[in-house]
């Protein structure tokens, strides 16, 4: 670590947030002195946000904690192009009545993780789309386009990812790094930001944004990024075999996202209780230092942790509190993933697939011929078994982690 004289670089060092960062010294000076609003972008291209974007949202609430102002801008203009960057195909084109009922969704997890209002150090929300939707064409291309090289652009590595698979890259995505640039002078201009953050792989945008500011603003504004999270085991940070971690509670069962965390590998849980959850660092440096079955209650400790930021105490305790009964009493508990059955009967291989615990039929009558999949605990080994559902849920386990009702 380094010795900084801010609290907000102090912060962000300790914990593991920062990557990169511009002038850190000239940052570190403001941070003491004065309120820095900073801001990070998210594209609202579903309905809620994954674990993904976890790390962005809680270097949001240590900017806050650390009594500065977090700005989330909601993409509400670059989400109808979408960011190049590392994606092998171009994205899908949002309406914009999309585009809103998604922005509506993902605010409810912000506002678990942020404080909002119009005090000097509350979170404001703001969309894009509010300037960029009103640019016109030839005055923005020459007040604005005349400060970027195209050489240079097509140095940047989320381009040349793209170029050097010989991908298409659409003249409408390129403009995506000029508009994010010129997010970063319509904040500075709007809400005094004078701090972008966001993920390694948007060094590029954003020194791009810090130099618009000084040619055509003279402001002298900052940028932070944050590492790659990866799984010790070399993963992308929140990929399942089951597919995306959600944040929002309806994309998600609570208990789903809190035995996420409660599977993190071995090597990951001091890393994964710094980054994801507040709990002092010298209790984190406890946690971390157990050995043999201790392990397992620091994996519950960040799983309770991790779960009450995002879902909320009581949601936390709930699932702990199933996870109790189903790993120590076998008992099913009410937070579990659940599947309705209008008509009282399913296969079992639908019933694996259709909660998810299977990627296909054939998965599915794989893991019954390895006798991994057991109902109400009896281990079930013929892919033809027909579940009927009476009066009383009916519990389906696969293996000794995953588990789901199934009700009539």
């Amino acid at each position: 670590m380094t010795d900084h004289a801010s609290e907000l670089l102090r912060l962000l060092d300790s914990r593991g947030y920062i990557h990169q960062t511009t002038d850190a010294t000239a940052l570190d000076a403001l941070a003491t002195r004065s309120v820095v609003p900073g801001y990070i972008g998210f594209d609202p291209t579903a309905p809620s946000l994954h674990v993904g974007s976890l790390v962005q949202i809680m270097l949001l609430r240590r900017l806050q904690q650390a009594g500065h102002k977090p700005i989330v801008v909601m993409g509400g203009g670059t989400g109808k192009i979408g960011d190049p960057s590392f994606k092998d195909e171009a994205r899908k084109l949002l309406t914009d009545d999309v585009i809103a009922a998604n922005v509506a969704s993902i605010r409810r997890v912000f506002e678990r993780f942020l404080t909002f209002g119009d005090g000097p150090t509350d979170a404001i929300m703001v969309d894009n789309a509010d300037w960029l939707d009103r640019l016109e064409y030839i005055p923005f291309l020459r007040d604005v386009g005349q400060h970027f090289s195209i050489n240079r652009m097509l140095s940047f590595d989320s381009v040349k990812t793209r170029l050097d698979r010989e991908q298409s890259l659409s003249f409408l995505e390129f403009n995506y790094m000029i508009l994010q640039a010129y997010d970063f002078l319509e904040l500075s201009r709007r809400s005094g930001c004078r701090l972008q953050m966001g993920g390694s792989d948007q060094w590029g945008n954003i020194v791009n944004g810090i130099e618009l500011c000084r040619r055509i603003d003279g402001t002298e504004v900052f940028g932070i990024t944050t590492p790659l999270i990866t799984t010790a085991d070399g993963g992308k940070m929140g990929k399942t075999m089951s597919g995306a971690v959600w944040l929002n509670e309806d994309a998600l069962p609570a208990y789903d996202y809190w035995q996420f965390w409660r599977n993190t590998d071995d090597r990951d849980v001091g890393r994964f209780l710094r980054l994801f959850t507040d709990l002092p660092l010298d209790e984190i440096a406890r946690l971390e230092s157990v050995e043999g079955a201790g392990i397992n209650e620091a994996k519950k400790v960040l799983a309770n942790e991790a779960t009450a930021l995002c879902r909320g105490r009581a949601a936390a305790g709930e699932a702990a509190e199933t996870a109790r009964r189903l790993f120590e009493e076998g008992s099913a508990g009410g937070a579990l993933p659940s599947l309705r059955i209008e008509e009282g009967r399913i296969g079992i291989v639908a019933a694996l697939t259709v909660l998810g615990f299977a990627a296909s039929n054939g998965e599915a009558r794989r893991k019954i011929g390895e006798g991994a999949v057991r109902l109400n605990d009896v281990v079930i080994a013929d892919p033809a078994f027909e579940i009927r559902i009476e009066d009383a849920p009916v519990k389906l386990s696969l293996g000794k982690k995953k588990h789901g009702l199934l009700v009539r």
